[in-house]
């Protein structure tokens, strides 16, 4: 049956029954029926009702559960992104859907009610109020009911409970929503909505949370389900009241002033009574802890599940203080609870370290650990953003009366060091059991820091020290000096000082005065490095990450030689006192030592034979594809940094590349950093780049397969450009290497606009290289796909640099070769039509003049051929192309700027002259004379003579006294210290505009004109000008004087 739907499209209608079948068979143990289910769902979803129709199976509850899941899975994966479409359903069956939305409340299975969240959250953000208006009153109606019921009335059944836990989930989901909304209209509705909700939700937690006392939560009833399911009750209300409170401190200065003072006390009033809250449920959550440890016993799953529910409530309120402090930090160290709250935290840290983790639970829970990982985590988080507020001296000089003591900042680092920044057993352990994922992971959690304890406090260590150095400073460095150089054999002795190091590390830049590195690099590190005690994997990997961080932060001279010793010492070192992690932590630090920019090559040439040969061996030995993508990545800066001195170890770099290549098979950010590998190679080798063509060849033609192209084309394009530009000559007698892969960039210039700039670089070094002898091989290839970049809409950004290739071919090769293929390709007339329209910007349409000028003075006949085909081409006259030609040629002249360019048009327009054509010479008195005598008056120029010889200037015929400005980089393009610079600096040189002398160039022009036309023909043409603009040509053309 078939359905007319908006706009007069017809649309097939959704059959209930096939739609029952293809969901059953999506949903069964079948393998090939699932694979045909899916082809024809997919098919389904574009019909109309098949929205309505998966809701409704998903909704009954009598269908087998996996159908369900199936039909809720593919309702919640489309009906968002087609809500609004008109096709596919009507206003009945989107009223249908929302009707039947709350009717989950009810779900049994957490996978469908989280889907049905996620459609209705969704859905609100479009609909409500205006097309939804009983959503959130009939949800809140559904939680008033049932918290009545359960604290009211007394009623306890699971089905009360399930309602109320779906119905307070959803809320907050659709609260979650609007809260993240920029726009007017969702700022108003989430503003009702916080109006509407924040004093009942606020009500409803005070009431709720009377179950967080020491009478009704004991030891003996935390396996109680229902004291379970109170504590999560009042976690998923008290969500609720945190969105709503942070979007209100968020927006509060943007909200009504006449309610400003309202919501700002309603803040300040749940902020104080949250931070009486937080203190209450941490000491009670405590002394329940405390009490079963001390009991030695263990929690059963359900009392597991009470705690974890009560540790995760515990975590909100952080989530809370530390959101709130994120968005207005001031604003929050002002509140008057605000320094309490923060030391309450801290001294949660302090206490801490009092207990060792002892398992309260049959299975590990960190939730179910006296001080939970995340809850310090929290206070180390809270504490350290709250630290300028106690600094000794405020930003404004004056001295701060609530400034943290000595002591108590001493205590401080003191505790983090010593207890929180060693290595402990599960580290260690991870270490000894998968090297290079440990490694991974510290990498990882370093730029996550704020959910890892060890890297928290090494952040936190970092803040004290920069807000306190007086106090800090001389801790650390009496500690370090006290400690570093006594020697180290038990384990708890090495974590400690491996510790010391890291914060040694971390606070590089406040020690750097009062610390002497390299006294400690000669006398302890280098001794410490050569250590071969088996436990000392754990220092030798510090040593090397504190080297690094040292030298980075340019806190130590780059140059020194114990430094390339050390690591270098490191990085071979294969004794039982070294392992892989201290191995790859050396290959960065190297990295990050050679890229400095106080780092001096030749210093570290006698290091680098070793250098690369270990680095090779440790990617060889490297079992992950990350592990050897970061010794890469090293490699490459060694390589770049080391410049002409790679030279000798190109062969020693190069042969693992292909194996390695094979190996990562769709590890692609492994393939991209040894595509910069072989780029940094042939960038310092240059001429001797040729060596490793065949290996450039492999590589780019391995990153333009399909299934790797979006991944690796970009760097593919960045080493063939290199590779080209390096290149000292092309032997054409064949077509193999980089030569061969010339057709290969001319389809993707056709094709490929996302990088079309790049690709036209690439051309243009292939121009710069060979233009005769591609152009034989390949002109109609090379001018169609010019033509086919150009006809796309969204070539502009490049188009300015296409023109500027064209313009550079035709200055390389004969017009021979370039002639006709330009006009069977269509490329020509494309370009005289987009000139003579004039729409394109006005840049653009200069570079085109610049281009036909250069055809124009190269071989005026074979622009007069290109003219008359592009007549026939573009069905109109070729005089009436001239004319528009002409007017484009002199209006655009003024927005030429550069006197080269300038220079260009008045020799291009005298080309033209030459042909004699009446629409050409018929503007010669008046815009062409005038346009001569512009340029004349501008550059000044002459034949050059012995006594005018003089060493600066690099041409040897003409003397350009206009030339003063260097080359504009953007004609070199990045090409410096490339052979390819040379190459385009010849052409430079040797370009007709700076070759020829204007004058005498017009003057041979003017000449060809009257021999062709005849004397009396061509008076004519000139007696219409202007006498003194007549006299001052002839003066300065006929009479020589310039």
């Amino acid at each position: 049956m078939d359905r007319s739907i908006a706009m007069g499209v017809n649309v097939q209608t959704v059959s209930r029954e096939e739609l029952y079948q293809v969901i059953t068979a999506a949903s069964s143990q079948n393998i090939s029926a699932i694979h045909a289910s899916s082809q024809r769902l997919k098919e389904m979803l574009d019909m109309y009702g098949c929205y309505d129709a998966l809701q409704e199976l998903a909704a009954n509850s009598t269908l087998p559960l996996a159908m369900r899941q199936q039909a809720i899975i593919q309702f919640k994966n489309a009906v968002v992104g087609h809500w609004r479409s008109r096709r596919l359903l009507s206003d009945e069956l989107r009223s249908n859907i929302r009707q039947r939305c709350l009717a989950f409340v009810d779900e049994q299975d957490e996978t469908i009610a989280d889907c049905n969240n996620l459609v209705v959250s969704k859905l609100a953000r479009t609909d409500y109020p205006q097309h939804w208006p009983n959503l959130v009153p009939d949800l809140v109606q559904i939680i008033n009911t049932s918290l009545e019921q359960r604290y009211q009335s007394g009623l306890d059944n699971p089905s009360n409970t399930l309602r109320l836990r779906r119905g307070l989930k959803l809320l907050n989901d659709i609260i979650k929503e609007f809260s993240s909304m920029k726009l007017l209209n969702g700022v108003k509705v989430m503003s009702q909505i916080t109006g509407e909700l924040k004093d009942a939700f606020y009500r409803y937690y005070s009431g709720m949370a009377s179950i967080f006392s020491p009478q009704q939560i004991t030891t003996a009833n935390l396996d109680s389900p229902k004291l379970c399911d109170d504590i999560l009750l009042c976690h998923l209300v008290f969500k609720c009241l945190v969105k709503m409170s942070v979007w209100l401190w968020n927006k509060t200065e943007q909200l009504p002033k006449e309610t400003r003072e309202e919501r700002d006390n309603w803040l300040l009033g749940l902020f104080n009574s949250s931070v009486a809250q937080v203190k209450m449920l941490t000491e009670l959550r405590k002394t329940l802890l405390l009490t079963v440890v001390q009991s030695n016993v263990q929690l059963n799953g359900q009392a597991t599940q009470t705690v974890v529910n009560y540790t995760k409530h515990l975590r909100l309120f952080g989530k809370l203080f530390r959101r709130l402090q994120q968005l207005h930090a001031q604003r929050f160290a002002s509140l008057e609870e605000s320094p309490g709250l923060i030391l309450y935290y801290w001294s949660q840290v302090v206490d801490s370290k009092n207990y060792a983790p002892r398992p309260i639970t049959n299975v590990a829970n960190p939730d179910s650990e006296l001080f939970p990982v995340k809850f310090l985590v929290q206070g180390m988080i809270l504490f350290k953003e709250s630290l300028s507020q106690w600094t000794p001296v405020k930003r404004s000089g004056i001295p701060n009366k609530n400034s943290l003591s000595e002591e108590f900042v001493r205590r401080a680092v003191e505790i983090l060091v010593s207890r929180f920044m060693p290595l402990n057993a599960t580290d260690l352990e991870g270490w000894i059991a998968d090297p290079e994922e440990w490694i991974n992971m510290e990498e990882k959690e370093n730029d996550e820091w704020e959910y890892d304890i060890r890297a928290c406090s090494e952040r936190l260590t970092t803040q004290l020290c920069n807000q306190f150095p007086e106090f800090v400073v001389p801790l650390l460095k009496s500690t370090f000096e006290a400690i570093a150089p006594l020697p180290t054999t038990d384990l708890d002795s090495i974590v400690q000082k491996e510790a010391l190091y890291c914060a040694v590390g971390r606070c590089a830049n406040r020690l750097r005065d009062h610390i002497q590195f390299a006294a400690y690099l000669e006398n302890t590190f280098h001794p410490q490095a050569h250590d071969t005690n088996p436990n000392y994997p754990i220092i030798k990997r510090r040593i090397a990450w504190l080297i690094g961080k040292w030298v980075s932060s340019e806190s130590t001279p780059v140059n020194n030689p114990k430094i390339w010793e050390i690591l270098v010492h490191l990085l071979q070192d294969r004794s039982p006192g070294s392992d892989t992690v201290v191995r790859l932590t050396a290959s960065t630090s190297l990295r990050e030592c050679v890229d400095v920019l106080g780092f001096d090559p030749q210093a570290f040439e006698p290091f680098l034979a070793t250098s690369i040969t270990q680095l090779i061996n440790v990617m060889g030995e490297a079992d992950t594809l990350e592990s050897k993508r970061r010794v890469a990545d090293t490699l490459n800066v060694i390589i770049e940094q080391s410049g002409y001195r790679i030279r000798p170890f190109m062969a020693v770099i190069t042969e693992p590349i292909p194996e390695l290549w094979l190996n990562s098979e769709k590890d692609y950010l492994l393939k991209a950093s040894l595509l910069v590998t072989v780029t940094k190679l042939v960038e310092a080798t240059q001429e001797q780049s040729n060596a490793l063509t065949a290996l450039v060849e492999s590589l780019i033609k391995g990153s333009m397969v399909e299934e790797a192209k979006i991944q690796l084309e970009e760097d593919a394009l960045v080493l063939w450009l290199a590779a080209l530009r390096n290149s000292p000559t092309f032997t054409e007698s064949t077509n193999t290497g980089l030569l061969g892969l010339f057709p290969l960039a001319v389809d993707m210039l056709s094709t490929n606009l996302d990088l079309l700039g790049s690709l036209t670089s690439i051309v243009e070094s292939y121009f710069l290289l060979a233009a005769s002898h591609l152009l034989t091989l390949y002109s109609k290839d090379i001018f169609k796909a010019f033509e086919m970049a150009f006809n796309n809409k969204l070539v502009d950004n490049n188009a300015k640099g296409l023109i500027g290739s064209l313009s550079l071919l035709v200055q390389l090769s004969p017009s021979a070769l370039w002639g006709e293929a330009m006009h069977t390709s269509g490329l020509f007339p494309y370009l005289l039509k987009t000139l003579v329209a004039g729409e394109s910007d006005t840049l653009l349409l200069v570079e085109h003049i610049h281009l036909f000028s250069r055809i124009a003075i190269l071989d005026t006949q074979m622009f007069q051929h290109l003219m008359m085909a592009s007549a026939q081409a573009l069905g109109q006259p070729e005089s009436t192309l001239y004319d528009l030609l002409l007017d484009q040629w002199w209006g655009k002249f003024d927005n030429m700027s550069e006197p080269r360019h300038r220079k260009l048009a008045a020799m291009g327009a005298a080309a033209l002259v030459s042909t004699g054509r009446p629409e050409i010479l018929s503007r010669l008195p008046t815009e062409t004379f005038n346009l001569w005598l512009d340029v004349f008056g501008e550059i000044k120029e002459a034949q050059a003579r012995p006594e005018m010889d003089n060493p600066d200037f690099q041409n040897n015929d003409v003397v350009l006294f206009w030339d003063l400005d260097a080359v504009p980089d953007s004609y070199y393009q990045g090409s410096e210290g490339t052979p390819e610079y040379n190459r385009r600096k010849s052409v430079y040189e040797h370009d007709v505009v700076r070759t020829s002398i204007l004058v005498k160039y017009v003057a041979e022009r003017l000449e060809h004109a009257k021999a062709l036309l005849g004397d009396m023909n061509f008076q004519n043409y000139i007696s219409g000008a202007d006498p003194a603009v007549l006299k001052q040509i002839q003066d300065i053309i006929f009479k020589g004087s310039v």
